[in-house]
């Protein structure tokens, strides 16, 4: 149990962690109130909850490599400061014109894409941050407890949300969101600046291309950035989907809106959890592993008939479906110099959340026309096919194993090791490379035979 909650010992990332925990728990308070909001003054409108969605990740497509550029050349600790001062202003301007009920679908998405351009920039900054506070030993757990906090908020924030809306309407949770960023803000301001794990930062000349250059060259990144660009695409739309299918096809009230979100972040926080005690880079089959076992588990979740049962399979959906995001970001962050840290981490979140303006509405059209259930399982079934293929190739791109055998000499019952020129006076060693010609793989002599 010390071992999961490593990284809590630092004390730079202690204040940090609180700070996005009560964050956290409120803003999926608004994330659930909003999208109550948009389905109540648009008639249930899948399509109008697709089209918050997608206004609030354009923003990615258009700002997040430029916010990686601005992480590897700034203080991180200042930017989150800013960022998070501007989301408080944001969340109480709408939350005080909700609680005028003269809120009007346009005004929603103004706020969404608001919303989203502040996000966009912010999530390189908090990404390549944590590395800064723990540094490389502690940073797969540190990203572990990321994971478990996000989630633990996705499981308190809908359930207060649901007690919010039905008791005091749904501005109360806007306001309530606003002032929780007072939190982080005090939080990062208290943090010891000469405590962070700083490296060298990029020089002034770097720009965004470098840093994907940087990452095309690199296979090993390749591989799980260019996963999650299909499964974050195709697969990680629930924020969309659980509630037009809580609502329409279960038809639910608002105290049990968010359940179907809390049976998913319930499982995540297990998802996270899991990869708490991993102290180095995981595999490429950690990755793929998680990748089919999330396809498999969201496929049959999407079939189940009752709503009780879906939020049962949820469960281990959401553990599969955080353990496969932790396991590509901890191969990405692990693997990536800390001068391009930043953009990495903005093309990985962009390829990750940045293409939900293009699959939100298609999502929110299919969720529209076939019911939520299609939308689902649809999805699913494609993040299930393509990791099956990624591994089919990789397994048969993967070079042979080779078993090496080290023989040591037993000279008159005592270990010795191979001897030296020295230890056979009036012979000549002869070494004779493997199957007849070099061996690249292995370094020093190796004793073939002893000519007398």
């Amino acid at each position: 149990m010390r071992r999961t909650f490593q990284s809590l010992q630092v004390r730079n990332y202690r204040l940090f962690a609180f700070g996005q925990l009560i964050s956290l728990i409120f803003g999926w308070v608004q994330i659930t109130a909003q999208d109550w909001l948009v389905l109540q003054v648009s008639h249930d409108s899948a399509s109008a909850l697709g089209v918050v969605t997608a206004l609030q990740f354009t923003p990615v497509m258009l700002f997040t490599l430029y916010a990686g550029k601005l992480a590897d050349r700034f203080d991180k600790r200042l930017l989150l400061i800013i960022v998070n001062a501007v989301w408080l202003v944001l969340s109480g301007l709408m939350g005080v014109l909700v609680l005028s009920a003269a809120v009007a679908l346009w005004q929603v998405y103004v706020f969404a894409l608001l919303w989203g351009t502040v996000a966009a920039i912010e999530t390189p900054f908090r990404q390549s941050f944590v590395h800064e506070m723990v540094g490389p030993a502690l940073l797969p757990n540190a990203l572990s407890l990321n994971a478990a906090t996000f989630n633990s908020a996705r499981v308190i924030g809908p359930a207060l949300a649901g007690f919010a809306i039905a008791g005091l309407g749904t501005g109360s949770a806007f306001v309530a969101n606003a002032l929780s960023y007072v939190v982080p803000i005090v939080a990062l301001s208290r943090m010891r600046p000469g405590e962070l794990h700083r490296g060298a930062r990029a020089a002034a000349d770097s720009g965004v291309l470098d840093g994907l250059r940087y990452v095309w060259r690199r296979p090993d990144l390749l591989l799980p950035v260019g996963l999650m660009l299909v499964i974050g695409m195709v697969g990680y739309n629930f924020q969309l989907t659980l509630p037009v299918l809580a609502k329409r096809t279960f038809h639910t009230g608002a105290a049990t809106f968010g359940l179907l979100i809390t049976a998913l972040a319930l499982g995540s926080i297990g998802g996270a959890l899991a990869g708490s005690r991993r102290r180095e880079r995981p595999s490429v089959y950690v990755v793929l592993g998680g990748a089919v076992a999330f396809g498999l588990l969201g496929t049959l979740a999407a079939l189940m008939p009752t709503y009780l049962l879906t939020a049962v399979l949820l469960v281990p959906t959401g553990f599969a479906m955080i353990y496969l995001a932790q396991a590509a970001n901890q191969r990405v962050q692990l693997g990536t110099d800390a001068a391009y840290r930043g953009r990495v981490m903005a093309l990985y979140f962009l390829v990750f959340i940045g293409t939900n303006p293009i699959s939100a509405p298609l999502v929110g059209w299919l969720a529209q026309v076939a019911g939520a259930r299609a939308a689902i399982w649809i999805g699913t079934v494609i993040s299930l096919v393509v990791s099956v293929v990624a591994l089919v190739v990789r397994l048969r791109h993967a070079p042979a194993s080779k078993l090496y055998v080290d023989v040591v000499p037993v000279w008159q019952g005592e270990e010795r090791g191979a001897p030296a020129p020295a230890d056979l006076s009036g012979h000549r060693l002869h070494p004779v490379p493997s199957g007849g010609r070099a061996r690249s793989d292995r370094t020093g002599p190796e004793l073939s035979r002893v000519d007398g």
